[in-house]
């Protein structure tokens, strides 16, 4: 499973011109299930990104997680992120889960962060228009196999 967090100052996703999903400062949580993830790919990363110090204490040195500042978080689904560029010009997508299994696991990672944080999401295949105001710029590329030990991390 991958994650793109992006520290925000606000975000919301837009499906068919209504906004489904919203977040004040806090969270942008892209998240991309591939081939073989299982439920603990998606306990182990949100366990890490709701820990992950990249909030700023009274000191101005990133020290803070998401849930010490008492922030939010907006989840949305990517299957992008999971595209392969080694050979040719057109990404390939064939590391990404089934569209079902994709889904389950994208809900059951949006659930956990929201028992934490307050949470909004995107829904799963739609077309949606991602706007976001960045805070930093802060972004990070979390992977849970990196932190099962099973991929290097660079």
């Amino acid at each position: 499973m991958i994650a793109v967090l992006q520290r925000v100052l606000e975000s919301k996703v837009v499906v068919d011109g209504e906004t489904v999903g919203e977040c004040g400062r806090g969270l942008l949580i892209l998240v991309g299930v591939e081939k073989g993830d299982e439920k603990l790919d998606a306990e182990l990363l949100s366990e890490k990104i709701l820990k992950l110090r990249i909030f700023e204490d009274e000191n101005e040195k990133m020290n803070l997680s998401v849930t010490d500042v008492g922030r939010s978080a907006l989840v949305i689904s990517n299957f992008t992120l999971l595209a392969a560029y080694r050979k040719g010009n057109r990404p390939d997508y064939m590391n990404s889960a089934s569209p079902a299994d994709a889904n389950a696991l994208y809900e059951y990672f949006r659930d956990l962060i929201a028992e934490k944080i307050p949470t909004g999401s995107g829904i799963f295949g739609a077309d949606m228009k991602v706007h976001m105001i960045g805070d930093g710029p802060v972004t990070i590329r979390m992977d849970s196999r990196v932190l099962k030990r099973e991929r290097p991390e660079f």
